[in-house]
């Protein structure tokens, strides 16, 4: 990992994106430890959460993360999600954020020196090409190490550096002792990654 302390570095976080990634390797983020750890790697502007949210339900279980996020240092970017039914009839629910993403990243990057997008997605390697192009540096961050593996090989290529997730663990994961305090998800938060099928 190329950091230097002098840059300006933001986070740009696909939520879903990243929550399926570490439940894939088997454990819970703690968010209040992801921005401490980046904050230390540079002078960290912005750390960008990217998450679709269900209008309608009663009770939306992503929604205490979401606050928790919004009190303790993220910027926090949600949509609602669409629904519709696909071709065999079934009801689907659908909440991509990677447009909002690309967006912000294009207009951050005249502010920054390094931008850190937690996503395997390989639809950012166009906006990792372009960034690239106006002098920012990229690093994502995803895993290898899932079976199948969450990042997509031309975005790993694409970027200046790769952190696999499963490396970041011991200084980011949850302790599973404690309570949900940290702002992490706790299980079935999250459907898909992009898509959540209901009955």
């Amino acid at each position: 990992m190329t950091f230097y302390p002098q840059e300006r570095i933001a986070l740009f976080i696909d939520g879903s994106n990243l929550y399926a990634a570490a439940r894939a390797l088997g454990f819970d983020i703690d968010y209040k430890r992801l921005l401490e750890v980046f904050a230390e790697k540079g002078h960290l502007v912005r750390a960008f959460y990217y998450t679709a949210l269900i209008e309608d339900q009663e009770y939306s279980p992503i929604r205490p993360l979401v606050d928790w996020l919004d009190y303790n240092g993220y910027t926090m970017v949600t949509k609602p999600t669409k629904e519709f039914t696909d071709a065999a009839g079934r009801r689907k629910i659908k909440g991509n954020m990677d447009i909002e993403l690309a967006i912000d990243v294009m207009e951050m990057a005249e502010h920054l020196d390094h931008a850190i997008v937690f996503s395997g997605d390989g639809d950012f390697r166009r906006l990792v090409d372009a960034v690239q192009r106006r002098g920012l540096r990229v690093t994502v961050v995803s895993t290898v190490r899932s079976q199948p593996p969450m990042v997509a090989d031309e975005l790993r290529r694409q970027a200046d550096n790769f952190i696999e997730l499963d490396d970041l663990r011991a200084q980011i994961a949850r302790d599973p002792n404690t309570r949900h305090d940290h702002g992490s998800p706790g299980d079935d938060e999250y459907g898909d990654a992009d898509e959540v099928e209901t009955a």
